[in-house]
């Protein structure tokens, strides 16, 4: 079998038929785990105008028979399938004021046959010249507009859903592998790829922990149901079509997005993850790994108490994001109402669920709050009272 050509050479490939020329074309960065590239490309119409473009190209590394059936390997390889669709068939539909790059060309084979999964985008950063960068807390106003941007995202996608036709959405990797598709994949059943589903060895492992304090918190059973809280509240937040669910990113940090340069507007990237969920789990994430911790709590990082309550700075974020939401929403699509207790629910919900990963995992981010934000909420028995009975509702539904 032929060989993935150069990334030069693929991009000649897609961009000649639209009748641009490469002027140059030059490696940003290689995909995690060497299983591909990203590159910046500078190409010209037949006037000589030059366009910025970014070309993804997926090439994997050689692997064996049976790294091919490892979950890390599918969950790529799939990601990456997900976010070409995506960009063919969703980003189009987006309203202006959620930026995302616009798809040129993409192909999952060359001419002669070879199996090349490439896209060609148009490069954000002449609009949002500012990186979020790796791990890094953005300011005020990048998080206001990053907030604005997830809410304006997630009720645009209630123009579409909920879609009937779930068969089409990928489930996760290990069983995602065992499906004959006759029809194009669409996103992920599941937005994110730190739930639970492909994340039992990590909550097992945990199980097993000697140390963690987690052990107890969630992977004991509950006399109300006999399962843990982390198997709960990953049953609550598996999509199953109901109106209050969205498209989320998936993947939301200051890593995946550009910004203005007065930051009163982002675009985000790196739609691998992109799939059905509850809009707070991208919430939960961006709080965790991207909000500084002054928008979050009076506190500072050094003097958080082992349990916190919603502080006034988490409630602003929280009512700035759901004002924008309801604002946003299509008339007469998404859900009739979506009160603040239940978005609140939601939140809660999404926030054991993403202490649940890093504690199998490991803690990044605002660490300690996240862990302070958990213990308070299993530690009310008002939230576990209403977990257990949306748990059993589910279960009593047929099938």
């Amino acid at each position: 079998m032929k060989g993935t050509p150069p990334p030069r050479r693929v991009a000649e490939i897609l961009l000649e038929p639209l009748g641009l020329r490469i002027v140059s074309c030059t490696e940003l960065q290689t995909l995690w785990a060497g299983y591909g590239h990203i590159c910046a490309v500078t190409a010209s119409d037949k006037n000589g105008v030059p366009q910025h473009l970014v070309l993804k190209l997926i090439s994997p590394p050689p692997v064996t028979r049976r790294q091919k059936q490892d979950e890390g390997h599918l969950r790529k390889m799939i990601s990456y399938e997900v976010e070409q669709y995506f960009y063919q068939n969703i980003a189009p539909r987006l309203p202006k004021d959620v930026a995302v790059a616009r798809c040129l060309a993409s192909t999952s084979a060359l001419p002669d046959g070879t199996p090349t999964t490439a896209t060609i985008l148009t490069d954000l950063r002449p609009q949002f010249p500012v990186a979020g960068e790796k791990r890094a807390v953005l300011s005020d106003t990048q998080v206001l507009s990053a907030l604005d941007w997830l809410a304006r995202f997630h009720a645009a996608s209630w123009s579409w859903l909920p879609d009937r036709n779930l068969d089409a959405y990928a489930l996760p990797p290990l069983d995602e592998a065992e499906v004959e598709r006759d029809q194009t994949r669409k996103l992920w059943l599941n937005g994110g790829y730190t739930y639970l589903a492909t994340r039992k060895s990590e909550l097992a492992s945990l199980a097993r922990s000697r140390q963690s304090e987690w052990k107890a918190a969630l992977c004991e059973p509950q006399p109300a149901t006999g399962s843990s809280i982390a198997e709960m509240v990953a049953t609550y937040l598996t999509p199953s079509s109901r109106p209050f669910e969205t498209c989320i990113h998936g993947d939301v940090k200051s890593e995946n997005l550009f910004t203005t340069q007065s930051g009163d507007a982002v675009a985000f990237y790196d739609f691998q993850y992109v799939g059905l969920g509850l809009g707070a789990c991208d919430l939960a994430k961006l709080s965790t790994c991207s909000i500084p911790i002054h928008m979050l709590t009076e506190h500072d990082e050094y003097d958080i108490p082992d349990r916190l309550k919603m502080d006034d700075g988490e409630k602003r974020i929280l009512e700035r994001y759901l004002s924008v939401l309801l604002a946003r929403r299509p008339k007469g699509r998404g859900p009739k109402t979506y009160d603040w207790d239940t978005f609140v629910r939601h939140w809660e919900t999404a926030l054991v669920d993403w202490c649940r990963f890093q504690a199998s995992w490991g803690f990044w981010g605002n660490t300690e709050w996240l862990e302070a934000r958990a213990r308070s909420i299993l530690a009310d028995e008002e939230w576990r009272r209403w977990l257990e009975k949306e748990v059993t509702a589910i279960a009593a539904k047929p099938a």
